[in-house]
């Protein structure tokens, strides 16, 4: 029996996965799949239940509606049911995760029901799960990067430089704009170790990685060919006498060079 079926050992089990399969039914009417939904949520109540009734309401997050309106209003009400319930959920969040495809509300779903020592251990399986060897579809691997970019704990910072090393630009590039907003000073050689690398060959990826040190103000004596990137990525900018780089004026953000205009 695979994860996404359900007991079926007495009645309301079977309800529930009559419930959930017209739940991610896409070719069903929304104010059916909408009944299921509200049967499922109200089923998470029952305590024999209640795991049966979660994976059901996470099961519609796998499922891309055509009518747009419907379908975010579907995935905010399980949200919504799902959030309620708080870290009770962490297991079966988990599991769903592992085997989903698509993982952006669940993770948006853990951000709410946990706190960060909740979170941590689950998210450092979640990236050895899903590392930085090759994938077909980094689709998955970008969400996560994602959301251990916009989080403040420094543990999601540091899970992130292996990412650095992945095969997929994309997943690269994310990786980068993640550290520098975690500003993680361990991922300094990393990312020029980067930079230098001349079978690196996306200029976008070498140029965040140049304005990161720029906004970072990070300490870059001693690294080969920073110069070089400086000069070439961000014209008219250099590096001062305590090995920060500086940006030039016609190089600064619009909105930093109206500013020191006025």
């Amino acid at each position: 029996m695979g994860f996404f079926d359900f007991s079926t050992g007495g009645k309301g089990d079977k309800a529930l996965v009559k419930h959930a399969a017209r739940a991610r039914n896409k070719d069903a009417q929304s104010v059916d799949r909408f009944a299921s939904l509200e049967a499922l949520a109200s089923a998470t109540g029952d305590k024999e239940l209640r795991g049966s009734a979660v994976i059901g309401l996470l099961g519609r997050f796998g499922m891309r509606y055509d009518k747009l309106i419907d379908d975010e209003q579907e995935k905010e009400y399980v949200f919504d049911q799902l959030r309620r319930l708080g870290p009770a959920i962490l297991p079966e969040l988990e599991q769903h995760m592992k085997q989903s495809e698509s993982i952006a509300w669940h993770l948006k779903l853990l951000g709410e029901v946990a706190n960060p020592e909740e979170r941590w251990p689950l998210l450092e399986r979640l990236c050895l799960d899903n590392d930085n060897n090759y994938t077909r579809d980094p689709s998955k691997k970008i969400q996560i990067i994602h959301f251990l970019g916009e989080q403040e704990d420094p543990r999601c910072g540091a899970a992130l430089v292996q990412y650095l090393e992945d095969v997929d630009e994309g997943v690269r590039f994310i990786t980068v704009e993640g550290l520098v907003a975690h500003k993680v000073e361990a991922a300094k050689d990393p990312l020029l170790t980067l930079l230098a690398n001349e079978r690196e060959e996306s200029r976008r990826i070498k140029k965040r990685i140049v304005e990161g040190l720029a906004e970072l103000g990070w300490d870059v004596r001693g690294a080969a060919s920073v110069e070089k990137y400086v000069a070439d990525l961000l014209p008219g900018s250099r590096i001062d006498n305590h090995g920060r780089v500086r940006r030039g004026d016609k190089d600064k953000p619009a909105e930093k060079a109206d500013k020191s205009a006025r």
